[in-house]
């Protein structure tokens, strides 16, 4: 079975019941990702003696407000539609990521998902060496990315295909905004004297970025070049704090198999789906366990 036959399997109250958005759970999901974000940021701050240890959970909470405009990108975490596209500016404000050009670059990706020359998360090859691994691991490229995509675009130089021609200038509008904002906050912190910018932010972005990397390579490395979303992509099966703080996308067959479905109900769309699965693994590090005998030398 494909996905599409499995979604025509579902009943019509089960698609109603599976695609129901709402805001009250939106919030607390966001509430409480924000909420910790602020006490971790706050400690920092405020230099308690073992606040140099805090960057790293408050960069893995930052860099996974990917999950949260991944998700916004779909308009499902809330029923409002302000509050999808609010949460999908802070998020990518907070990751140097604009929203609205990741958004055509999203759905590119589920148009032609893990399909060579057509998917654009594939222009970047993914590793296949150990150096190629551990630079990708790093961050470092995709942070080369985000700043080359924001002033490109913030140039009126946005030549993406998947970014529609008549709206490259609310493209290049959103990067200048972001640019100026960005620089307002510099130039805030350094009036003030104040450090707190790089580590609440700016530091903590850097350290969590790796953890990102290695949550993302599981998503549709070494799947297979095919049409199925049952197939292409794989469900990682982890922890509940994982799931928490990725908004529920380790349920990623899933979710490419029926985009529609907002983060909190994807738990009952796998217990549906998990039969049909094709491709799933017990974890991230057991993902990467068996990932990296396979690289070769350089």
């Amino acid at each position: 079975m494909d996905h599409k036959q499995f979604l025509a399997s579902l009943s019509p109250e089960q698609c109603r019941e599976l695609t129901e958005t709402s805001d009250a759970r939106g919030l607390a999901q966001l509430a409480a990702h924000l909420g910790a974000i602020a006490v971790l940021g706050g400690l920092i701050a405020a230099r308690v003696p073992f606040w140099p240890v805090l960057m790293l959970p408050q960069g893995i909470l930052l860099v996974f407000l990917f999950t949260l405009l991944h998700e916004a990108s779909h308009a499902t975490p809330f029923r409002s539609r302000w509050l999808n596209g609010a949460a999908a500016h802070l998020s990518g404000f907070a990751i140097l990521l604009p929203p609205r050009w990741f958004r055509y670059f999203h759905f590119a990706h589920h148009r032609f998902t893990h399909m060579p020359g057509k998917d654009p998360e594939l222009a970047s090859p993914k590793p296949e060496t150990w150096a190629q691994y551990l630079v990708h691991v790093s961050g470092v490229p995709v942070w080369i990315s985000h700043v080359r995509t924001l002033l490109r675009n913030a140039a009126g130089r946005c030549e993406d295909s998947f970014v529609p021609a008549g709206k490259r200038s609310a493209v290049a509008t959103e990067a200048r905004v972001m640019l100026g904002l960005y620089l307002a906050l510099i130039l805030g912190s350094l009036a003030l004297a104040t450090p707190a910018l790089l580590f609440v932010w700016l530091i903590p972005l850097a350290l969590g970025q790796p953890f990102l990397r290695l949550y993302l390579l599981a998503e549709h490395g070494r799947c297979a070049h095919v049409a199925n979303m049952l197939e292409n992509s794989r469900t990682t099966l982890t922890n509940t704090l994982v799931r928490r703080v990725a908004w529920n996308m380790p349920y990623h067959a899933e979710h490419h198999s029926y985009p529609a479905v907002p983060f909190h109900r994807l738990p009952e769309l796998h217990r549906l789906a998990e039969a049909h699965l094709k491709v799933t693994e017990t974890g991230y590090a057991r993902f990467h366990a068996k990932y990296a005998p396979e690289m070769g030398g350089d």
